[in-house]
């Protein structure tokens, strides 16, 4: 680090999800003295905490308790109401800031590029997944759930938690912090059968245990599985590890092809070695055609057997793509920016699911962050630049209303003060809610 004439360095973080909030902490740690602002287009932080968690895994959510320590930080601001693009660009930003740190994840779904996969009812996990969550670019969402079957496409942890909140009962929600809009709409759906179709077989899947675990708990859904499609034992060729965590997720399944389909009202039923081919259907969503498979040295090919799924909605868990920033380079695969080790150009970096992708965990996003606050401060050139003394008057020039840390705590206190039953909080779903709790 190379300090010139001014004070300590200034930061700017763009995103104020895990992958912000730790690239705070661990610039904070390398470059004692900075000031660190993590700017956010929502007035709400938090990221995929408040909007991608399963709004019935309230304690996966409790981590929102030590981001809040790295936000009372006194240098540590949020800048909320700020949209990189549409209210400042990242050229702008630059020349506030003496290193720009991008965190704002991939937000947007992988198409599900087959004919038919534009029809209605046809939806990506990541705005199903926002319409439950409340989140205000998918609250008006109002997917169609009229009818008694919906096919999930996809074998993740994701596509298990879509299929478990379609499942659960009112009371098995109502501990929730699920948006108000989908729990009235669920309330009225008329779905008994959730079908979980992945391209792979099941030892090949994604799922973790204790999600599998979860489904056989259900007070009103049973999980079912195909006894033909179930291996009798893992391979002996993987590690002790995979071996381990295969097998756990192996009983799972066993226990499953054993369940009675009758025994409760609705059905969350498995099915591997299925890819889709077309959704079928005449101005919305009737049906959905997959290809048997197999895999074959790791890849996946067709075997020509079809096998198709009536249902009235197609939800697919299948990947997360990047929005591109300033018009910087996505990669090939389109879930990430373009970038060396987290560096992008001389003072533009990124980390979190924009940096490596849609993968890991939470915490993965911890080792990430510390990695390139690591390369930052072994880059950095302190000048004299103003930071947020440089932003703020931009942005006002522009009308554009910024929140603060302050601001968030009174819209999370009408929050939960508006919340119902055993509800922990009842979201505002709109960026018009929120702002007007604060008087804006």
């Amino acid at each position: 680090m190379t300090t010139g004439h001014g004070p300590g360095p200034k930061f700017a973080i763009v995103g104020a999800g895990p992958a912000g909030f730790y690239a705070a902490e661990a610039l904070d740690i390398e470059c004692p003295g900075a000031e660190i602002d993590i700017i956010e287009r929502l007035p709400t932080p938090f990221g995929l905490i408040r909007a991608g968690v399963a709004p019935d895994h309230q304690t996966t959510k409790t981590i929102q308790d030590a981001f809040e320590q790295i936000a009372q930080r006194p240098n540590v601001r949020i800048v909320g109401n700020v949209e990189v693009d549409r209210d400042v660009t990242i050229a702008e930003l630059a020349q506030f800031y003496d290193a720009v740190v991008l965190a704002s994840g991939a937000p947007d779904d992988a198409p599900l590029d087959v004919p038919g996969g534009d029809l209605p009812g046809v939806y990506g996990a990541a705005e199903f997944v926002g319409w439950y969550n409340a989140h205000p670019d998918h609250a008006g969402l109002e997917p169609l759930l009229d009818r008694d079957s919906v096919v999930v496409i996809g074998n993740g942890n994701v596509a298990i938690d879509i299929a478990r909140i379609l499942s659960k009962s009112a009371a098995e929600l109502a501990t929730s912090d699920i948006a108000a809009h989908a729990s009235e709409r669920l309330a009225q759906a008329r779905i008994s059968d959730v079908h979980i179709v992945g391209r792979r077989g099941p030892l090949e899947a994604k799922f973790t245990t204790v999600e599998l675990r979860e489904l056989g708990e259900l007070e009103e859904a049973v999980a079912v599985a195909e006894s033909h499609q179930i291996p009798d034992a893992v391979g002996s060729d993987l590690s002790p590890r995979d071996r381990r965590v295969k097998g756990k997720n192996l009983e799972c399944f066993k226990s499953f092809a054993q369940a009675d389909p009758s025994a409760k009202a609705r059905r969350i039923r498995f099915q591997f070695n299925a890819r889709p081919l077309n959704v079928l259907g005449n101005g919305r969503v009737e049906a959905i055609c997959f290809e048997r498979t197999r895999v074959e040295n790791g890849q996946v090919t067709g075997t020509g057997e079809t096998l198709e799924i009536a249902c009235g909605a197609v939800i697919s868990a299948i990947g997360y793509r990047a929005r591109p920033l300033g018009g910087l380079a996505v990669s090939a695969t389109g879930d990430r920016l373009t970038n060396t080790d987290g560096r992008i150009a001389p003072g533009l970096y990124v980390v979190g699911w924009l940096r490596r992708g849609p993968s890991g965990k939470i915490g993965t996003n911890r080792t990430d962050a510390e990695e390139v606050a690591a390369l930052i401060r072994s880059e950095l050139v302190v000048g004299d630049k103003p930071g947020l003394a440089g932003l703020k008057p931009l942005l006002a020039s522009r009308n554009v209303r910024t929140t603060d840390y302050v601001d968030w705590k009174k819209i999370e206190a009408a929050e939960i003060a508006a919340a119902l039953g055993g509800e922990p909080r009842r979201k505002f779903a709109t960026m018009h809610e929120m702002l007007a709790v604060l008087g804006a």
